[in-house]
């Protein structure tokens, strides 16, 4: 049987525009939900003293929403540098979890796209991206890199808003848009939660945040986290 390439050239089309709005889709839920955090980043590092393209290149090159508003909290503070980093290192210390869980997805990758997805990864796209993979049983870089960029562009023009607003009206980060932080982070968890190990891991996390922040201010999400992972993976052995 003759295959006519134009054919197979014009169905390869169709599937890659059919993943990139499903990708656009799957992500913008959560790309909406974040939009008050977004403006509060921008409203905040005008109030700390950034200029507003400071504040804009914050969202457009370390684009790390807890990591800004910590940062920025503490660049206000008149904190050194050294601990700034550390922070923002702790904070952003679950990407690392992130990277081992699609670790053999893109070692076979080129250093471009590998590098393009570790820019845009974020809590929001590895979840939408870990979702798609469940689903379709393999990992789809450019349906993961689509989502990424997706997301970004609403971070950047969340945070653009803010600085806009910011300028203008007092008391912006006065307003509750914080609650947005724990809105998007419970839309990502309460899907992911469907067997033992995964409840569990989420009770206990969240269980040893409230008792360890006291206690531990440095560091108690990452005892908090650990202390989830280790029961979730003694649960996941056990059940095998």
């Amino acid at each position: 049987m003759d295959v006519n390439p134009a054919a197979l050239s014009g169905g390869a089309s169709r599937l890659s525009r059919v993943r990139w709005w499903q990708a656009t889709l799957d992500i913008l839920p959560l790309s909406i939900s974040v939009i008050p955090w977004g403006i509060l980043c921008g409203a905040l590092a005008l109030q700390v003293g950034l200029s507003p393209l400071q504040a804009q290149c914050m969202s457009l090159l370390v684009y790390a929403g807890a990591a800004q508003l910590s940062a920025t909290t503490l660049f206000g503070a008149g904190t050194p540098l050294l601990p700034i980093m550390g922070s923002t290192v702790v904070i952003t210390s679950q990407h690392l979890l992130y990277g081992f869980t699609f670790r053999r997805d893109v070692l076979p990758l080129s250093l471009r796209w590998r590098a393009s997805l570790a820019f845009f990864l974020t809590d929001e796209m590895f979840a939408v991206a870990l979702k798609d993979r469940e689903h379709n049983g393999r990992f789809d870089p450019a349906y993961a890199l689509i989502a990424g960029f997706v997301f970004y562009l609403f971070w950047n023009l969340a945070t653009l808003l803010g600085i806009a607003a910011g300028q203008y009206i007092d008391g912006l980060d006065q307003m509750g848009l914080d609650f947005a932080i724990a809105a998007t982070f419970i839309a990502m968890t309460i899907p992911a939660m469907k067997n033992l190990p995964m409840v569990a891991a989420t009770l206990v996390s969240g269980s040893m945040a409230l008792l360890t922040k006291p206690l531990l201010a440095e560091v108690y999400i990452i005892v908090s986290a650990l202390s989830g992972m280790v029961v979730g993976y003694v649960l996941h052995r056990m059940r095998r």
